[in-house]
């Protein structure tokens, strides 16, 4: 991969987490009843700063989880070899909560789709939104994310990389072409 430009430093990515929780907390009329899920990897601490930001904000705790969706992917029938979970942590149960599904970047709606099937084997949720850092574009499924970051219109040859402190040692979002 060749980089090609720095979308969003360390800075507008936490304006944009900040933007996205006031919209989180104005769409559900608080932060009653919430609960954050990031979708593994990146997802996870994504959402770990929107609780943070929903703390700060409203003086309430959320509480935080992860999604794995790797026994819910539609691919598995082609790969050759079974992959292996990494786990999913619901911290409460999910019935009758607003149930948001965190990642970093939306491309197909494919991985949101099997987050959307992992949460179902785990309760009834009253909904379930999406909060994405980045939407690139491209779906192949129905999926529209209720709360977005940046639009980042790409070609099918580009790839979007969003790097977090947790796993790359530094923030921000690149562009890459392949």
């Amino acid at each position: 991969m060749e980089f090609k430009s720095r979308i969003m430093d360390e800075a507008a990515l936490g304006r944009s987490l900040a933007r996205i929780t006031h919209e989180i907390i104005e769409k559900n009329g608080g932060a009653e009843n919430i609960i954050l899920l990031g979708i593994k990897r990146r997802g996870v601490p994504l959402a770990k700063t929107l609780a943070a930001n929903i703390e700060r904000f409203e003086g309430k705790t959320v509480p935080v989880g992860s999604i794995d969706i790797t026994l819910y992917r539609d691919d598995l029938t082609e790969t050759v070899e079974l992959p292996e979970a990494t786990g999913t942590e619901i911290p409460c149960p999910i019935t009758d909560r607003h149930v948001i599904l965190v990642d970093d970047v939306i491309y197909t709606g494919r991985t949101v789709r099997a987050a959307i099937e992992a949460v179902f084997s785990y309760g009834r949720p009253r909904s379930i939104q999406l909060a994405v850092l980045v939407d690139r574009g491209h779906r192949e499924l129905p999926i529209r994310p209720d709360f977005v970051g940046k639009n980042i219109p790409t070609s099918k040859s580009e790839v979007i990389k969003v790097s977090v402190e947790e796993y790359d040692g530094e923030t921000g979002v690149s562009i890459y072409t392949l």
